[in-house]
């Protein structure tokens, strides 16, 4: 015979309850705090311990697999903390057919996995949030704030709410020099203004970037920060459409292509979105030039390879050393940068730039509307180097 059941519940099985939940509505959705008033928010407890197979044998979904143990009814796995209205919602449903108690066990199940992840976060584990956009062609660069706090958990959490905003609207086209040299003093500004105190206060010194925009200005913004900064820089991709680390694929490498001769001054073509026809190069920088390049694989060769860390971190490797047999081939030369690249390369090619040993950089922009590779701005100083561009 099946004991009586009782509506007590242990108080250590109420106090567990609370902390599997952090004290929010078990219910999928709702999340509502319930140590305090919805309206005035005074501390109270507008709690109710909702079972998910009933206390009586023919209340909502019945005992269940309780059946032949109902002395487990009220302890702390048949058991969600749900609001009053929640509450009310799933025991209308008297016989599960909505709310069934496979799908209450699910809810739950996901809701202390999400409280155990975010609980779990070291407080060392904290981010600032730094978003920049910027007007690519004639499209713009909205960034959610949701995609970029979802992306970041577990390895970090934000500092505050709101990101950190460096972008600006500007009403310049972007193949004219109005719109660069707007852009960059803009960036420059919010990055003194918004960037540079939290480096000092070193509290936490840790930025996660996401970041869309022309080339030129994400590789400036990588410049900012430098790799003397602790940075990581999100991708958005599109397959599946998220900001969220995916596995990186396997045996994937970088492609190092050196010229053949070294007797004129040098280019840096940075082939990864797309293949970039060397004649295009020529034809701003003249026949006598010398192209150094990096690309992938043909199969890679598009905006959506990227899709982890690892990548990343072989981008930055491969790059270090590019630059560096480039200084040591051709001396402190003006270096063309012509990038097709994913955002999070750029950002990166920024970041790695040493700014008292590496050669000057003249960054060019492909325009759409122009047809071809434009001048966008320089990065480091000329410092009586004759240019050649």
């Amino acid at each position: 015979m099946a004991n009586e059941v009782t509506r007590y519940i242990k108080d250590k099985v109420q106090r567990e309850l609370w902390a599997r939940s952090a004290g929010r509505c078990q219910f999928n959705g709702c999340n509502r705090l319930l140590y305090c008033s919805p309206i005035t928010l005074e501390k109270v407890n507008i709690s109710e311990q909702a079972h998910i197979y009933s206390f009586s044998q023919d209340g909502p979904r019945g005992w269940g697999p309780f059946i032949t143990n109902n002395n487990d009814l009220n302890e702390i796995e048949n058991l969600m903390l749900m609001c009053h209205d929640c509450h009310k919602t799933i025991d209308q449903d008297k016989n599960g057919e909505r709310y069934s108690g496979e799908m209450l066990r699910a809810w739950k199940k996901q809701h202390e996995e999400r409280i155990y992840i975010v609980c779990g976060i070291a407080n060392t584990k904290k981010t600032h949030v730094v978003f920049y956009g910027a007007n690519i062609s004639e499209q713009k660069s909205p960034i959610l704030k949701h995609d970029a706090h979802e992306a970041l958990f577990p390895d970090h959490y934000p500092v505050n709410e709101n990101p950190i905003e460096l972008s600006m609207v500007c009403s310049h086209e972007d193949k004219s020099e109005a719109f660069w040299n707007t852009e960059q003093e803009h960036l420059t500004k919010m990055f003194s203004t918004q960037i540079e105190p939290r480096i000092i206060e070193n509290n936490p010194a840790h930025f996660s970037i996401f970041a869309l925009a022309p080339m030129p200005l994400l590789i400036k913004l990588g410049s900012l920060f430098t790799d003397k900064t602790s940075v990581d820089v999100y991708q958005p991709i599109r397959e599946p459409k998220t900001w969220r680390w995916q596995s990186p694929p396997d045996n994937f490498h970088f492609k190092i292509i050196p010229p053949t001769s070294f007797d004129h001054p040098p280019a840096l073509v940075i082939s990864l979105s797309a293949k970039i026809d060397h004649q295009r190069i020529r034809d701003i920088l003249g026949d006598n030039c010398t192209i150094w390049e990096i690309t992938v694989d043909d199969i890679y060769c598009h905006n959506d390879f990227i899709k982890s860390p690892e990548q990343l971190g072989k981008f930055r490797e491969s790059m270090r050393k590019f630059i560096a047999d480039i200084k040591e081939k051709h001396g402190p030369s003006e270096l063309p940068l012509f990038p097709a690249m994913p955002v999070s390369c750029a950002v990166e090619m920024g970041r790695i730039r040493m700014p008292k040993a590496d050669m000057p950089w003249v960054i060019y922009d492909q325009n759409n509307k122009a047809g071809k590779f434009i001048r966008a701005f320089q990065i480091g100083e000329t410092d009586g180097i004759q240019s050649k561009n």
